[in-house]
């Protein structure tokens, strides 16, 4: 079977909706941050980089296409 050429390419990354641990404050994170991601805040550290998907240290709530 032949693969169908794909007219539109969709990115593999997404923004997510992140709640912090501590203050319960809610914030819009790049699911592939190349840097650190602090809430806010309080100034805790949401996301951690490493070198692909980001590692979420808050609750993931919502992801947006």
């Amino acid at each position: 079977m032949k693969k169908r050429k794909i007219l539109i390419p969709y990115p593999k990354s997404r923004f997510v909706l992140v709640k912090c641990p501590d203050c319960e404050n809610e914030q819009i994170i790049f699911d592939r941050a190349s840097t650190v991601v602090h809430c806010l805040m309080c100034g805790r550290v949401l996301a951690r980089p490493t070198g692909g998907k980001a590692v979420f240290e808050g609750k993931v709530l919502k992801t947006f296409d």
